[in-house]
């Protein structure tokens, strides 16, 4: 089972858009686990406070380091006392658009690990110091800046996630997507066999498995070139190096 340890301000969020569909049902079944962990509940302020001013000014508040530190080393703890202390640290991967853009390989790399902690900054982001203390992982889903970190979590735990044995129903569904094997998914089809005129391709009723690969590889390979035309190019020299 691969466990998700959320840290956030608005585990109530996390919680409810994790917990539907696909991703809510691997959980029943313990394919998966997700936690959201309070930051607010370790800090000492007696008000809940977690937040303030930026030394040398500026607009916004700053989250503090100790309910940060203090939340993250509660979770970090308890896996140790869980896995034993030979099983080293989880990574913690703190999300912000400063980082390394995700992609599907950055997916596949992170589901292989036992368990993962996100960080979700929120105001104008995190003290730096606690960063430096804590973080092993900067990841961003794209160079624009959201509220807080809770939807880019979510969007990079629902893509782990799915690449967890059993998460998905048909197995071959993460392979033959997009990005599975660098290309773009081909187009697909079901019932009606015409709707507004359109037909489905003749080839995908003929029954002949290996014309259907075929057709299929083509129409990725041209849907890559005309729509990513970066992944297209880096496909091709892939291919020239095999």
């Amino acid at each position: 089972m691969m466990n998700f340890h959320i840290l956030t301000l608005f585990p109530e969020m996390v919680m409810q858009g994790l917990h539907t569909s696909i991703l809510g049902r691997a959980a029943e079944r313990e394919y998966i686990s997700i936690e959201a962990v309070n930051i607010r509940d370790y800090t000492l302020d007696k008000h809940g406070k977690v937040d303030d001013y930026t030394y040398g000014g500026g607009a916004g508040m700053l989250m503090q380091a100790q309910p940060v530190y203090d939340a993250c080393q509660a979770v970090q703890e308890r896996l140790l006392q869980r896995n034993g202390a030979n099983a080293g640290r989880a990574r913690v991967i703190y999300v912000t658009p400063q980082g390394r853009t995700f992609n599907q390989s950055i997916a596949q790399e992170l589901a292989q690990e036992d368990d993962l902690i996100f960080l979700c900054g929120h105001y104008e982001g995190i003290d730096e110091r606690v960063l430096e203390e804590i973080v092993t992982d900067e990841i961003s889903i794209g160079d624009y800046v959201l509220t807080g970190g809770e939807l880019p979590a979510m969007v990079m735990i629902d893509a782990i996630a799915r690449l967890v044995p059993g998460v998905l129903h048909n197995t071959d569904s993460a392979v033959t997507e997009s990005f599975g094997d660098g290309l773009l998914e081909y187009p697909q089809y079901s019932r009606p066999e015409v709707w507004h005129n359109k037909k489905v391709p003749a080839v995908l009723m003929s029954g002949d498995h290996a014309k259907v690969d075929a057709w299929r590889m083509e129409q990725s390979i041209m849907r890559t070139k005309e729509r990513r035309p970066d992944l297209y190019e880096a496909y091709i020299a892939r291919m020239e190096r095999n």
